[in-house]
């Protein structure tokens, strides 16, 4: 096989990478639209990933954020964004690389994109090609399923709700 000197995997990851940075400075300069929200997994430890020690013994490996109703000053880099949100009750300051990603989900229209380690986030440089997965692939939570499970969606007010997608993985 020959060898990739242009490392198409590479610009494929960035590029879906840039997808994401759009949707989120969209959403910091005018809110999100409709019933657009968006469901965002990263690894908590990775380099660059900024969470208080309390969210990091609760979430060692990775976390799941949603930015739906409840978030705050939400700011968008060339590399990272930082959003404010409220665990428990108790205001936090995260800030996520874009490196760290490792799924964004947007439940309302069955978007999803999964991302592979980026070598910047890990100590083991990965050189596959990020995956977008198919809708039916992806972990849709309807309002009805999720009061059935006692998982209640967010209400304004409420503080916002870290969810754990393995739940919803195939095994």
């Amino acid at each position: 096989m020959a060898t990739d000197h242009i490392r198409y995997d590479v610009l494929a990851r960035d590029a879906l990478r840039g997808v994401l940075r759009s949707v989120l400075t969209d959403a910091a300069e005018h809110g999100l639209p409709g019933e657009h929200h968006f469901f965002i997994t990263f690894m908590s430890t990775a380099e660059g990933v900024k969470l208080s020690p309390r969210l990091l013994a609760q979430y060692p490996e990775e976390m799941t954020i949603i930015l739906q109703h409840q978030f705050w000053d939400l700011v968008v880099t060339e590399d990272r964004f930082e959003v404010g949100l409220s665990f428990g009750g108790i205001p936090e300051r995260l800030v996520v690389p874009f490196a760290a990603i490792k799924s964004f989900l947007d439940p309302s229209v069955q978007f999803g994109l999964q991302f592979e380690p980026s070598e910047a986030a890990t100590e083991t440089p990965a050189a596959k090609l990020p995956a977008v997965a198919p809708p039916s692939a992806l972990p849709v939570i309807e309002p009805a399923a999720a009061a059935e499970r006692g998982d209640a969606p967010a209400k304004p007010g409420d503080g916002a709700e870290v969810v754990r997608l393995d739940r919803f993985r195939k095994k």
